[in-house]
């Protein structure tokens, strides 16, 4: 399950006159990943991540991707990304209303369906990746994809 920031940059048209250069290197040699900043069009960084979160993969199946549990990408507005956290400090706050607020999804690599400690771990977690990306004032666009 994730949660990526896309950033257009258009590199790849000359009239928008992107400078710098792009340096990446891997593997304990340090070896180069040649890119070709004029090729470049966007960026995609992994801005939240879950593993078997199945009430936050539900969230956002009901509400962004309008019950179509496909593992498409889905843009995700900051408005839908706070109503996440409010709805998630709302059931941390009262944890009986776990069910009715955020709940539980059955099925296969979706782990446990009890509203247990492991429940409410995903929501801090989630509380955790979300709100700094509320406070970013750059620009991008949020997707949410799961692939399983």
């Amino acid at each position: 399950m994730y949660l990526n920031k896309r950033i257009y940059i258009g590199a790849n048209y000359e009239h928008r006159n992107v400078k710098g250069a792009i340096e990446i290197t891997e593997g304990d040699d340090n070896k180069p990943i040649k890119i070709n900043l004029s090729k470049v069009s966007e960026i995609t960084e992994r801005a939240a991540y879950w593993r078997k979160a199945n009430q936050i993969h539900r969230w956002f199946v009901e509400k962004i991707q309008n019950g179509v549990d496909d593992c498409g990408d889905y843009y995700v507005s900051k408005e839908q990304l706070k109503e996440l956290v409010d709805t998630c400090e709302a059931v941390l706050a009262d944890k009986d209303k776990a069910s009715e607020l955020l709940p539980s999804q059955p099925g296969f690599f979706f782990g446990g369906t009890e509203y247990d400690e492991y429940f409410f771990q995903d929501l801090e977690n989630t509380i955790e990746q979300i709100k700094p990306l509320l406070e970013d004032t750059g620009r991008g666009d949020y997707e949410y994809t799961s692939s399983w």
